[in-house]
């Protein structure tokens, strides 16, 4: 594999079962059971290791009512990973659910843009509507990371490394990023909550967390820019992720999955 193309490693953490009505925001939908998945991703090659988001451990998981269905760190135990040999963790937010687990990575350098640490420490934390899906446990310890030399911000638009690019997009968060990767397959684009689900972006429908509407329109149009197709969109929390690609091993269907490999059920879309 060249040093500019990756495999890229889907990993469910955790679950919460709910309505179809909770994920989006001034649309006609049915209404019924559409659970959202916690993932954190990989990327890896025979080169670089990245871990993209840390997820939340358990006593976050009871805070908030969530459901843990392996550990964070039993996944990456999985790929062979060590978290305390993982150099480099981009962070597309600082949400709850995107930037927990703090004993995780205690050798990493942390990659996030600037605007978000901006956001979750300024003034429009005063409103709960907006602070809510911040944890500020997350938030200190992102202060500390800072003061200690761990933290590195990124532009709006920059090079991680060569074969992986992050773009600011905004709107769930103001300093929300995306992750756009070259693998074999073409450029795959890690929405995270850019897109909550494929229907976010099938049926232009917002997902009620949002800070700046536009900004939230722009992203799924900037998420379509990017990658090759609209079947190298990956989002954030949908369940039909893990059905639509391939598990990474025999053993971890519905747990961890291959996104650098094409489709196998193309149709669960």
């Amino acid at each position: 594999m060249s040093s500019d193309t990756y495999e890229i490693y889907a990993i469910k953490y955790a679950q919460h079962e709910r309505r179809a009505r909770e994920n989006f925001l001034g649309g006609d939908i049915h209404d019924g059971p559409m659970a959202m998945d916690y993932f954190i991703w990989v990327i890896r090659n025979a080169v670089h290791t990245i871990v993209v988001d840390t997820g939340f451990d358990q006593a976050m998981a009871d805070k908030r009512k969530r459901r843990i269905v392996r550990p964070v760190e039993e996944g990456l135990a999985k790929l062979g990973i060590a978290p305390a040999e993982v150099k480099d963790v981009v962070l597309t937010h600082l949400h709850y659910d995107h930037a927990g687990n703090h004993h995780l990575f205690p050798n990493a350098r942390f990659h996030v843009q600037e605007r978000e640490l901006a956001f979750c420490t300024g003034r429009c934390m005063c409103h709960p509507e907006i602070n809510h899906p911040y944890a500020v446990e997350d938030v200190k310890v992102m202060i500390d990371r800072l003061f200690s030399g761990r933290l590195s911000f990124r532009e709006p638009e920059d090079v991680l490394l060569p074969g992986i690019t992050l773009h600011r997009v905004g709107g769930h968060s103001d300093g929300l990023q995306i992750l756009r990767v070259r693998t074999k397959r073409g450029w795959v684009v890690l929405a995270s909550d850019a897109a909550h689900y494929f229907a976010n972006l099938e049926l232009r429908l917002a997902y009620p967390v949002v800070f700046n509407l536009g900004d939230m329109f722009e992203g799924y149009k900037r998420v379509r820019e990017l990658a090759d197709s609209e079947a190298h969109v990956i989002p954030g929390h949908d369940p039909k992720v893990l059905s639509i690609y391939p598990p990474a091993y025999a053993d971890s269907d519905g747990w961890i999955a291959r996104l650098d490999l094409p489709p196998v059920n193309p149709h669960d879309q």
